[in-house]
């Protein structure tokens, strides 16, 4: 069995019990070094909802990533709680899991997929991450507003690969 056999991403409810690490973990990093005010973050329960798919990226059943998908509009989606465990880190799972949201925003129609990331050093590996999938920086869009603590960031889906 290969790594890639283990590893499973699918649409779970954002309430399963066995998430509570990655949402704990989540919760820490985006109050690390941002000002209470610029943090953007959808508490779990608010992710329930039936305009946002939230997928798990599971390793032997057990979850070390998390992702959601939020429709701001028809055809315009937002990525929210994008957050691998640190210890999983640098196995190409972020990766993977923006890839895999990517291909389920084109699926569901979407034209453009957009999301907000935080300006500070911790950011920058998400930053990059996100530029190799081919986002690139945008103003504000749906209810944000200049904030210099925040990069927003957008992907035309109607021209990605």
């Amino acid at each position: 069995m290969t790594m890639q056999d283990e590893l499973i991403l699918a649409l779970e409810s954002p309430l399963t019990e066995d998430l509570e690490l990655l949402f704990q973990r989540h919760t820490q990093d985006m109050h690390a070094e941002t000002p209470p005010e610029s943090i953007h973050m959808m508490p779990r329960e608010t992710l329930v909802h039936p305009d946002i798919d939230f997928f798990v990226l599971r390793d032997g059943g057990r979850p070390v990533g998390m992702g959601a998908i939020k429709r701001i509009e028809d055809g315009h989606g937002e990525v929210k709680s994008m957050h691998v465990l640190t210890e999983e880190r640098g196995r190409g799972l972020a990766r993977l899991l923006v890839d895999r949201m990517i291909d389920s925003a084109q699926a569901r129609g979407y034209a453009r997929l957009s999301l907000e990331t935080g300006t500070q050093e911790m950011f920058l590996p998400a930053r990059k991450l996100y530029e190799r999938a081919g986002f690139v920086e945008c103003g504000p869009f749906a209810d944000y507003r200049l904030d210099p603590y925040s990069v927003f960031m957008t992907l035309d889906l109607t021209k990605a690969d």
